[in-house]
């Protein structure tokens, strides 16, 4: 599963870059959140409430967002 994040678009993500990522942790299995690396992501609507879903893929260099695809 991804984990989810606090961003109402993928283009509110993407301008996150250089920043902290705002996320929620989903997995059962142990924290999929690394501080460098790269992880998916999404917004689920039904899960989250309102917005629209998206998925992305960020990677992360020292907790900083430095690439959103």
């Amino acid at each position: 599963m991804t984990m989810l994040v606090h961003y109402d678009s993928k283009k509110e993500l993407k301008a996150s870059v250089g920043q902290p990522l705002m996320y929620e942790e989903t997995s059962f299995f142990g924290p999929e959140y690394l501080s460098t690396g790269s992880f998916s992501v999404a917004r689920r609507p039904h899960m989250q409430g309102g917005g629209r879903e998206f998925f992305a893929r960020v990677t992360m260099l020292d907790d900083k967002i430095v690439e959103v695809s």
